[in-house]
């Protein structure tokens, strides 16, 4: 059953670049919440000061407004449970962790790092499992549970550095119920007392994001599969606080593989493996290095969508390409796989082909004049168009509409010279010449009546179609890529075309 209102929330950390994982949670949480008339949150978790990065908070809204997701309440535009950043919210966490000291379930621990690397060296070297701080291991370390009250006061107000840790309870069942995956049982003895509180005064996301979806009035909770393992101590804050009567519902989505099912697709993979992992272009404030992103590489925004739409969900259709509108519709978290999906750069190019297809002609030409101002050429609109016409069946992505038709605009200055020397004869210059005076010859110049003179000149010289046709297209474009002869012929027109024959031909045979 669906809670209304139903308020949902995407919680990313400024610690870098938003992956594309990140941007399907944040879709998913998009979709169910307009499917339901709900609201959308977004809310940055940037308690983790060591390993804040400056702007990524920005790339992160930017790219999110990229990809078409909107937010009802967040940082930049309020509202009533404001404000959206953690970081500002520290007062209201110090008051519910106090909560969880008083009735029990907290306490505070004062050891050191040096100490727990002594703990850690002993577990190692009597061939125990790693050392872990918990129900067992509590006992004989340095916290409020093994010292005195006064002695606990002592060290407080002497100012001795300290975490507040979570006092897991002994031999308990904890169940997750998952809207994905079903119930998750644990049993608290697999459980450590993680950190609630650091010693910087601030949360860590365990007790912030209870806390907050708590306040925020969350009903559910859509996040990566990353966040499953900690899923039960989560319950158990809700539990100790008395709110498990609300506890928002839970939906852990599966993760996104590499394109060999191997592992899990991470921020490294991408320029590695030769795709994007990142919606937008990203420069490491750090070390200036440069990641390239979706939008840069020439992908649409709803082609992105889509692409990751069907990384984990299945429409249960053989429909593949949805508008948002379409999305929101259909979107269901019943059919929400539990497996993870490999990410297949081949589909995620085809996804973009097919919404640069459903593109105008007028919205191809915008994306293309980019190009044609870098390259310092200004045909009229109506030539550009044109050329679109022939190339628009051959693009992946938006430079590919350059790269298929740059031809159109600018005679080559170099010509292949691996295709050069497999197709040019002995005969073919002077094959070449004789054509292009006939060619001269033509009053009307189209591709019919170009394509008329080809057979005739062929059927006299007595050569083959591709001895005529495979020097002129390397004439024409310097290789032998291209649409067309015919089209691209008619196209650039007669006094282009005898005028690149001409220059090709005394360039290739100095």
């Amino acid at each position: 059953m669906i809670p209304n209102p139903v308020r949902v929330r995407f919680a990313p950390s400024p610690t870098g670049p938003l992956h594309i994982g990140g941007v399907r949670t944040a879709l998913y949480n998009f979709l169910f919440a307009r499917k339901h008339g709900g609201t959308l949150i977004l809310r940055i978790e940037d308690t983790d000061q060591n390993r804040f990065v400056p702007g990524a908070e920005q790339y992160i809204i930017e790219s999110l407004a990229w990809c078409g997701l909107k937010f009802d309440e967040s940082p930049e535009r309020g509202g009533p449970h404001a404000p959206y950043r953690q970081s500002e919210r520290s007062e209201i966490y110090k008051e519910y962790i106090q909560r969880l000291i008083v009735n029990g379930h907290a306490y505070y621990a004062f050891d050191t790092e040096a100490e727990l690397e002594v703990m850690r060296a002993s577990f190692k070297a009597d061939g125990n499992k790693v050392f872990q701080y918990d129900q067992k291991t509590r006992k004989s370390l340095r916290n409020s549970l093994t010292v005195s009250d006064s002695e606990v006061n002592a060290m407080l107000k002497a100012g001795t550095p300290y975490v507040i840790r979570i006092k897991i309870p002994e031999n308990q069942l904890v169940v997750v119920h998952d809207l994905i995956r079903g119930d998750v049982t644990v049993n608290t003895a697999n459980l450590d007392d993680k950190v609630l509180f650091k010693s910087d005064g601030l949360p860590t996301y365990h007790l912030a994001n209870v806390v907050d979806d708590y306040l925020m009035k969350i009903t559910h909770v859509i996040r990566g599969e990353e966040w499953l393992p900690s899923a039960p101590l989560h319950v158990l804050l809700y539990r100790f606080f008395g709110w498990e009567d609300i506890m928002p519902q839970f939906a852990h989505l599966p993760l996104i593989l590499k394109p060999d099912g191997n592992g899990k697709l991470s921020k490294r993979d991408g320029d590695r493996l030769g795709f994007p992992v990142f919606p937008t272009e990203w420069k490491d404030p750090t070390t200036g290095e440069l990641y390239s992103g979706y939008r840069e590489s020439g992908y649409l925004s709803n082609a992105v969508v889509n692409i990751l739409v069907h990384l984990g969900w299945n429409p249960g259709t053989e429909q593949e390409l949805f508008s948002m509108e379409e999305l929101i519709q259909q979107f269901s978290l019943e059919r929400v796989g539990k497996h993870g999906s490999k990410f297949d750069p081949e589909k995620a190019k085809w996804f973009n082909h097919q919404y640069l297809q459903r593109k105008s002609d007028e919205e191809l030409y915008q994306m293309l004049k980019p190009f044609l101002e870098h390259s310092g050429v200004a045909p009229p609109g109506e030539y550009v168009e044109k050329v679109i016409r022939l190339v628009k069946d051959r693009v992946f992505l938006v430079p590919d509409l350059w790269n298929a038709a740059w031809f159109f605009f600018i005679r080559p200055r170099d010509y292949d010279a691996q295709v050069y020397q497999k197709i040019w004869q002995p005969v073919t210059t002077e094959l070449i010449q004789g054509f292009a005076k006939e060619t001269a010859q033509l009053v009307d110049f189209n591709k019919e009546t170009l394509h008329e003179l080809v057979l005739h000149f062929i059927a006299n010289s007595g050569v083959k179609m591709g001895q005529l046709m495979n020097p002129l297209r390397l004439l024409m474009v310097g290789s032998n890529q291209g649409p067309g002869m015919m089209d691209l012929a008619e196209v650039i027109g007669k006094k282009e075309f005898l005028e690149r024959i001409r220059i090709g031909v005394e360039k290739l045979t100095k």
